[in-house]
């Protein structure tokens, strides 16, 4: 009752309760409090490219299974070169048995290695040939791509010229690929 009444002000300008920004920025805060202020600095540098990072890959990982839903139909994982997804399978059942870690274990694309979805999309080219200007742009990019998401996975500092070239990059595709 209160939410349905609490709308209405909202709705109206006013303000109701903490404004989730405010929460979520003390929270992080409180969080990096005990560590010096260049590793602070450094760790929220490197957290606005794990975030771009994430949604890039993510995405990829959408537009592969979106074409190959469309081209292959609804059992495409099954058509996934061999060895890639056995390598996911193998991935997924031992995420499997670690019961007690929580999260998105149904999603075999999940499981692909970065590396992997350049490999899904030339093995499938025809699908993809309409989209992607060419095999080596993607792998190029893929490649160099892979190795700053690999620094920043293991929680090592990229300089800012990598920082220019990863935007460079995912800023490419999505303009190519259309997002």
């Amino acid at each position: 009752m209160f939410e349905a009444e609490a709308e209405k002000f909202r709705l109206a300008g006013i303000q109701i309760g903490a404004y989730s920004t405010e929460a979520e920025e003390s929270l992080l805060k409180e969080a990096l409090a005990p560590f010096g202020i260049s590793r602070r600095n450094n760790a929220l540098e490197m957290a606005r490219l794990f975030a771009v990072l994430f949604c890039f890959e993510n995405e990829i990982r959408d537009f592969i299974r979106e074409a190959l839903e469309e081209k292959e139909g609804a059992d495409w994982l099954e058509r996934l070169p061999p060895k890639i997804k056995e390598h996911a399978e193998t991935r997924r059942e031992s995420a499997l048995k670690d019961s007690w870690l929580e999260g998105g274990k149904a999603d075999l694309l999940g499981f692909v290695d970065f590396g992997h979805l350049a490999q899904i999309i030339v093995a499938k080219w025809d699908y993809f040939k309409d989209v992607v200007p060419t095999q080596h742009w993607l792998k190029q990019r893929m490649d160099e791509l892979e190795k700053s998401r690999n620094f920043i996975a293991h929680n090592r500092m990229l300089l800012p010229s990598e920082f220019q070239r990863l935007y460079m990059y995912i800023a490419d595709w999505n303009r190519v690929i259309g997002l």
